[in-house]
């Protein structure tokens, strides 16, 4: 530094530091997310000057600590249980997605500091499919959706959008499934859950939106002998990746997709709204995720 430069510092004139964007996940609890590797990853591969960290915020503080975000640098943020469906109060724009869906995983700080609240949920899992099962098609056949939280309604949106020509959908409350079919239309049918079985019938892709099946979680217990050989089978669980469900899958014929891409993939807009990069999605990342 001159001595010209060095007289500026010392009287205060300077011009102004660069602004490094900071990005985040907001839940609680949030110590479990992987999305602090799944964005490192991305920052170090692209040689980002930016920072994602975990945000760890209790519901009663939650209005409080994301208005304070926009003026803290941070320039947006992903949201995961239990603050999904709640953001959408205190959201300034909300997408029409994110309207319909009730729950809202992407937020992004506008130079006003106004909050955007979008859903990308939908986005990850239809290029997860795509990706890892290139030949799927959705409109080869009915789709049928097992459980009805703010994953499925995400799914079922994604789904019809894409055109499957009918969507079953059980759930254990069943009025749930009911409100589902209620917000999106004709195409959906409820099942009973007694009778997953027979939802399943002819169905060309089937999903697990449920938390079953995860690693020291409630097993999901389901007959695929309706279920044609040759159907997409696909489980948003990955935790374990290879669930019993996706094994029952293979051993029926079936082609299985794991749930760690929809993580992934869904994960990519955020980014490259916050940072400025389209980010790849490909086995070095899932490798860094799952490492």
């Amino acid at each position: 530094m001159n001595d010209s430069a060095a007289a500026k510092v010392a009287d205060g004139q300077a011009g102004p530091a660069v602004q490094v964007p900071l990005a985040g996940v907001m839940g609680w609890p949030v110590a479990h997310s992987r999305s602090p590797a799944l964005h490192g990853h991305w920052l170090k591969r692209y040689g980002v000057a930016g920072h994602y960290v975990p945000l760890a915020v209790r519901p009663e503080h939650l209005g409080q600590v994301l208005h304070a975000l926009p003026r803290a640098g941070f320039v947006g943020v992903n949201v995961t249980i239990p603050h999904k469906e709640a953001v959408l109060a205190l959201a300034d724009v909300v997408t029409d997605r994110a309207a319909l869906i009730g729950a809202a995983n992407t937020l992004t700080f506008g130079p006003d500091g106004k909050i955007h609240a979008d859903n990308t949920d939908g986005h990850g899992f239809i290029a997860n499919l795509l990706q890892q099962a290139p030949d799927w098609r959705p409109p080869s056949g009915p789709a049928a959706v097992i459980g009805a939280g703010g994953a499925a309604r995400a799914v079922v949106a994604a789904l019809l959008e894409r055109g499957v020509p009918e969507l079953r959908i059980a759930n254990r409350t069943r009025a749930r499934a009911e409100r589902i079919r209620e917000d999106f239309g004709a195409r959906v049918t409820v099942h009973d859950w007694s009778r997953l079985d027979e939802m399943l019938d002819g169905a060309a892709t089937v999903v697990n939106s449920t938390s079953m099946g995860m690693k020291g979680g409630q097993p999901l217990d389901l007959p695929l002998e309706a279920l044609p050989p040759g159907a997409l089978v696909t489980d948003l669980v990955y935790t374990p990746l290879d669930t019993e469900f996706l094994r029952a899958g293979r051993a029926r014929g079936c082609i299985t997709v794991d749930g760690l891409g929809m993580l992934l993939h869904q994960a990519a807009p955020g980014f490259e709204r916050w940072f400025g990069v389209r980010p790849e999605v490909d086995e070095p990342l899932r490798a860094a995720v799952l490492g």
